[in-house]
């Protein structure tokens, strides 16, 4: 299906007042109106015309920025996009204010139907796990592959340094939060991210680490920062009750698109555990477990996820030339098993 090019709001009347989110050299930003919602799309031009188009969708209280890495790795394999998701990275709030799963995969939904970039190479970390399960299994026709780097697909026990993401989903906890860590630095709420999402947090740059800092400390100055976190971890929480057809381990089973999925051996807040059930549930499946890696490993080995995707496109006849189908970093893996 040909792209089509969608209206751009000018970026003043998203984010009126507030200082201008960094656009890494070789980057360019966006912002797309649509029904309900303006969504914000960070995007590299293509190496070359015919690649196929991907969309990166980001985790809770994340942004299209913890792509950048990964979406350079891969710009002469496929068209990428990465998107803000409402309420987070430079898009405002939705207009009904629904940051459920089902409303973060409406959103992504409606763009992705009105550019008319569908099929594309679909990736989702943590809640954009579960966004990107829930697009692939309502619509099938928007997704060629899926990528997903430790979804927020429900635990029977969730991990004790989960635990605060949950009680942040809990009515009035965010205006708790707001008052009492009120005195925290920009850099001791950056560090503390780092230490929950990183396997090893050594591996941030000093210059990355400044780069993050500045985007908090601009993100804290929106007066619905904590209003998006909060209720988007209700979300997920709501997402995890959910039975039936509903269920995201059902619509997990749904998924008709090869599937890459990737897990951390230090992931604090989605378990490694759940691999396996993972690998099994997803019908056309590859597993690739990174022991080192923590909740970002896009973020943390992007060479390695990006090596990982090409030997999906190859074991699915969609890259000419690459690594015989069947092996992650050059050890075989079957199809639903661990490596």
């Amino acid at each position: 299906m040909s792209s089509t090019e969608l209206p751009s709001v000018p970026p003043t009347s998203v984010l009126s007042g507030a200082e201008a989110v960094r656009v890494a050299e070789g980057e360019r930003l966006r912002s797309v109106g649509l029904p309900g919602v303006t969504l914000s799309v960070r995007s590299r031009p293509p190496v070359r015309a015919g690649l196929p188009p991907a969309l990166y969708i980001h985790g809770l209280g994340g942004s299209s920025q913890n792509w950048s890495d990964l979406m350079e790795r891969l710009e002469g394999v496929v068209d990428g996009e990465a998107v803000d998701l409402p309420g987070f990275g430079d898009s405002p709030p939705p207009d009904d204010g629904d940051y459920s799963v089902t409303g973060h995969a409406r959103a992504v939904i409606r763009y992705l139907a009105a550019a008319g970039r569908g099929p594309v190479h679909l990736f989702g970390n943590s809640l954009g796990g579960a966004v990107a399960t829930r697009v692939a299994a309502v619509r099938p026709d928007l997704v060629r592959t899926l990528t997903l780097v430790s979804p927020a697909l429900p635990e029977l026990r969730v991990q004790r340094t989960a635990v605060p993401t949950v009680i942040l989903g809990l009515p009035g906890v965010a205006g708790l939060l707001t008052r009492t860590t009120g005195k925290w630095t920009a850099e001791q709420r950056v560090r503390g991210v780092l230490a929950l999402c990183y396997g090893d947090p050594g591996r941030v740059t000093p210059e990355a680490f400044e780069h993050a800092v500045a985007e908090l400390e601009r993100r804290l100055r929106l007066p619905y920062f904590w209003d998006a976190m909060a209720r988007s971890a209700r979300g997920i929480v709501n997402a995890y009750t959910l039975g039936g057809q509903h269920g995201l381990w059902r619509q997990a089973e749904r998924v008709l698109a090869p599937t890459l999925l990737i897990y951390g051996g230090r992931d604090q807040l989605v378990s490694y555990r759940m691999a396996q059930k993972a690998a099994r549930s997803f019908r056309h499946s590859r597993l690739l477990s990174m022991p080192d890696a923590g909740h970002v490993a896009m973020m943390e080995y992007p060479e390695a996820v990006a090596g990982a995707f090409r030997e999906l496109l190859a074991s699915a006849g969609e890259l000419a030339g690459g690594p015989a189908a069947g092996t992650v970093g050059g050890r075989p893996v079957a199809p639903g098993a661990g490596s």
